[in-house]
């Protein structure tokens, strides 16, 4: 089993969440988190005053899927995450050594 989780731009969020559902990947974590990446933040302007934004809010996706599925899975996050401009989002595989469904207690590919 592996864990996905992907860091994508809050407007992304929803595009990603369906693409991901109608491929049958349904079960998900969903996060709010802040940031920053290759480009540092932005330059925001309040009242004449410029500042900077070097934190800027992302949503962390989390599924935890059987290993024939990483493929599909990256493929469809990032195919639906990406504009093409710096800050689109990272995705990160991570091996799951084991999963228990608390209701059944029922473990591995059973439990995901």
């Amino acid at each position: 089993m592996k864990k996905v989780e992907a860091i994508v731009r809050v407007e992304r969020t929803d595009i990603v969440k369906k693409a991901l559902s109608e491929e049958g990947f349904i079960s998900l974590t969903l996060t709010g988190v802040k940031g920053r990446g290759v480009q540092g933040g932005i330059i925001e302007k309040y009242r004449g005053n410029e500042y900077l934004v070097d934190l800027l809010p992302k949503v962390k996706l989390e599924l935890v899927i059987n290993d024939e599925d990483v493929g599909a899975v990256v493929k469809i996050i990032s195919e639906n995450a990406v504009t093409g401009k710096p800050g689109d989002g990272k995705i990160f595989i991570i091996p799951v050594e084991d999963s228990i469904r608390i209701r059944t207690n029922e473990n591995g590919k059973k439990a995901i």
